[in-house]
């Protein structure tokens, strides 16, 4: 397997230490993701800006953002984003009933969120090429177009952390190693 260096502020390119610095003074530390993807400073920063778009900018509230990130990382069977966004989801107050589901697979507590992941899971399976039906289903559950739109933001983000991810075998963060997961079914699980 080759090796990515987990850089710090010292060690990454010059381009990357600001971002660094950045993510330091919000999580109080450098999550390893971001250590991974300071090598390339365009792929942190542009992750970095996805994230931020994604998350305050969109319209969904912190449960949908929940529902549509664990939905990506449960299915691209990412071993360090579901164990993070469980910690963020925590830190969000997002009711553990929700987490559980998703991480779990198992139904969500509303119809709502469910339309949301099934739509999110079609987006991601079918690559964009979604069945019209799934649309309707999405948009008769009171979703928009917008956030139609918005959750191919949302599949973007996630697409470069578990696909880094897997290409890294980014160690899982110390203080999300609590919230460990693996794909049920999978050996070991």
């Amino acid at each position: 397997m080759v090796e990515f260096a987990i850089h710090t502020i010292e060690t990454a390119p010059e381009a990357s230490r600001p971002l660094l610095e950045e993510s330091k003074k919000g999580f109080g530390r450098v999550p390893g993701l971001h250590a991974v993807m300071a090598e390339a400073p365009a792929v942190l920063d542009g992750y970095k800006q996805l994230h931020r778009l994604f998350a305050e900018q969109t319209s969904f509230d912190k449960d949908e953002l929940t529902v549509v990130w664990q939905t990506i990382n449960v299915e691209h069977e990412c071993h360090y984003c579901v164990p993070a966004h469980t910690g963020i989801a925590r830190m969000m107050k997002v009711d553990d009933a929700i987490t559980d589901a998703l991480r779990n697979e198992t139904p969500l507590p509303s119809d709502r969120l469910e339309a949301l992941r099934s739509f999110t899971l079609a987006v991601v399976r079918d690559r964009g090429n979604v069945a019209e039906s799934a649309v309707e289903t999405f948009l008769d559950a009171g979703y928009t177009k917008r956030q139609l739109l918005e959750v191919v933001l949302g599949v973007s983000q996630k697409v470069m952390s578990n696909y880094i991810n897997h290409l890294a075998q980014t160690p899982v963060d110390e203080p999300m190693k609590a919230f460990a997961w693996q794909k049920a079914g999978k050996p070991g699980a």
